[in-house]
């Protein structure tokens, strides 16, 4: 597996790369967006995940993200400085997977990139029955279950569940869920009625919808499900 990472920083970028390798994954490696683009232009198809610092001397990680995203299906995390909550909505709104605040340890980096190809590899695979702790999703059927027992969704109700269902452990922004949810409604859904939706998915599907296990919100960035 290839991993492509773009950090200006030269003493951050070597030791990922050696921390990469030493995990046995390929590595590429740039330290501006020039000749990053340069790479996405002519090895995309080889790259298995990137790895992009938000703030680099002749650009950013969005351009980045953009070019990959718009050509391809792979993974996007982000390398961001501390406290930049609205940078990070920013790139989970283009299409990020994750993000990971400076400083931080090399095997939080390493756990976040294995579980972010998990989920990739897992929604690969087709899957008629997807299973969220005590919740089971019939996708052949369009049913959904709690213990065992039917539970009754409205359209929009079933597929935001299914929207949260395929990005397990990603936190995705309001935006996100709204652009998601209007693609396939073909009607207007806003931000209040993105709430209403969220509040009677917690109240059917939660044991406590006053404190969400399944549907967890995410402060500042959106929601999650699992972890």
């Amino acid at each position: 597996m290839k991993i492509f990472l773009v950090e200006d920083d030269r003493t951050i970028a070597s030791g990922l790369e050696y921390s990469l390798q030493q995990d046995h994954f390929e590595t590429l490696l740039c330290y501006d967006a020039t000749s990053a683009k340069a790479v996405l232009s002519e090895k995309l198809s080889e790259l298995t995940l990137c790895i992009f610092d938000l703030s680099l001397p002749d650009g950013s990680g969005y351009e980045l993200c953009k070019i990959v995203k718009a050509q391809s299906d792979i993974p996007v995390i982000f390398l961001t400085a501390i406290d930049d909550e609205v940078n990070v909505v920013m790139g989970l709104d283009m299409g990020a997977d994750d993000y990971i605040t400076k400083p931080f340890r090399i095997r939080e980096l390493l756990s976040r990139i294995k579980s972010v190809l998990r989920r990739y590899n897992k929604q690969a695979q087709t899957q008629s029955n997807i299973e969220l702790e005590n919740i089971r999703i019939n996708t052949l059927e369009g049913k959904v279950y709690k213990n065992g027992d039917e539970v009754l969704l409205t359209a929009l109700e079933y597929r935001l569940l299914l929207i949260f269902a395929n990005h397990v452990g990603q936190v995705l922004s309001r935006n996100q869920l709204l652009e998601r949810i209007w693609d396939v409604a073909g009607e207007f859904v806003n931000d209040n009625t993105l709430s209403v939706y969220i509040k009677r998915l917690r109240e059917k599907l939660e044991d406590n919808p006053q404190e969400p296990t399944l549907i967890k919100t995410v402060r500042g960035l959106g929601y999650k499900v699992g972890d």
